[in-house]
């Protein structure tokens, strides 16, 4: 974990099961879960809704995944995150 985080991140094992399962294929596709979703799996209730968000915007096929791609990148330019 980063120490420059202004919002404490879980602990992946004290998620409850369905956010640990979302975690733990994070780590196996990009070696760790994300940092947004540590924050986000704070709150379950919220985490749910994050991951309802990101999982229609991949269902409606409306959003070119090489846009989608390019809208990450530059979101987290703007938040500061190292990409």
């Amino acid at each position: 974990m980063t120490d420059s985080l202004r919002i404490a991140q879980i602990d992946p094992a004290m998620a409850e099961p369905r956010v640990k399962a979302v975690l733990e294929a994070q780590r196996k596709q990009w070696g760790a879960p994300l940092n947004n979703h540590l924050v986000y799996a704070r709150l379950p209730e919220l985490f749910k809704g994050a991951r309802g968000m990101w999982s229609a915007l991949a269902a409606c096929g409306g959003l070119d995944p090489t846009l989608v791609a390019l809208l990450n990148r530059r979101v987290a330019s703007l938040n500061q995150c190292p990409f």
